[in-house]
């Protein structure tokens, strides 16, 4: 077994890799729900800035390959919520595609836009306004601005202020991003590790990760899965009740602590089990 690529690592790669994956994914289940306020907020915000009947943001989705609108503000907004279209349909798709930013006065005389699908989200725009949501790696989304009330048509300006929520809405997604494919850290970890330890083949890293990483986000009924989801509830809470949630858990850490300790000392040394016996 001495050529074994697995055997420079070992448990010690695997407890690594758990140690890493779980606190990956806590910090996912962290940062979602943090995201999503954080994307809904900024709708929110275009909606009262254009004064417009509704605002949306539809992020693409890898697995699918299809574009997603997550979050929508406005009175004629919610309609759009899990509406899911390919990334080259509609007005939303041709922004998604070529990155470009595209004011519409007619959007019903325009041939990319869909009438079908904005049929199925209850309201049918007459104007819109739509810019790119862009990070590091590229194109990840859309931002759609529907109808101004004040006024018939989208302006140029109209399309700067709308690039400045979307790059807004692009920063709050990077950051909520700790890692887009937990496999991918990990394997690069492994291999910085192998570096040191030993030569480790491709399918040594892919077994050690899939051992790393499988439970994670299958135990549901977890309850640290549990309290991880409830902590990112509180996250949006006011600052007063997130202090008194503080306060709560250190009280609760204080205990934990002192009931360790407690448990540390009546455990029977050495000496008292051999008298036992």
């Amino acid at each position: 077994m001495a050529d074994d690529p697995a055997r420079p690592l070992g448990s010690e790669a695997i407890r690594l890799l758990q140690s890493i994956a779980l606190r990956g994914e806590v910090a996912r289940r962290l940062e979602s729900e943090s995201a999503r306020a954080v994307l809904h907020s900024i709708v929110e915000a275009t909606v009262a800035l254009f004064e417009a009947e509704a605002a949306s943001i539809a992020l693409y989705d890898a697995a699918s390959d299809q574009l997603v609108f997550e979050v929508a503000a406005g009175e004629q907004g919610q309609g759009v919520i899990g509406v899911a279209i390919r990334p080259d349909q509609g007005i939303a798709g041709y922004v998604y595609t070529t990155g470009q930013a595209l004011a519409l006065s007619d959007v019903a005389t325009d041939p990319r836009f869909g009438r079908s699908v904005a049929e199925r989200t209850a309201y049918v725009p007459r104007s819109i306004v739509a810019v790119p949501l862009v990070d590091d790696h590229g194109t990840i989304g859309v931002l759609e601005v529907l109808d101004k009330r004040s006024q018939a048509a989208f302006s140029l300006r109209d399309i700067e202020l709308a690039g400045v929520f979307a790059r807004q809405a692009a920063v709050a997604i990077r950051a909520s991003r700790v890692e887009r494919d937990l496999g991918s850290l990990l394997g690069a970890t492994l291999r910085d590790l192998a570096d040191s330890t030993g030569p480790i083949s491709d399918a040594a890293i892919d077994e050690l990760v899939d051992a790393g990483t499988a439970r994670l986000g299958r135990d549901d009924d977890s309850r640290l899965w549990e309290l991880v989801e409830q902590v990112a509830r509180i996250r949006g809470s006011s600052p007063d009740r997130l202090e008194l949630v503080a306060d709560l858990l250190g009280a609760i850490a204080r205990q934990a602590d002192r009931d360790s300790r407690a448990r540390r000392r009546a455990r029977p040394g050495p000496t008292a089990r051999a008298t036992d016996r």
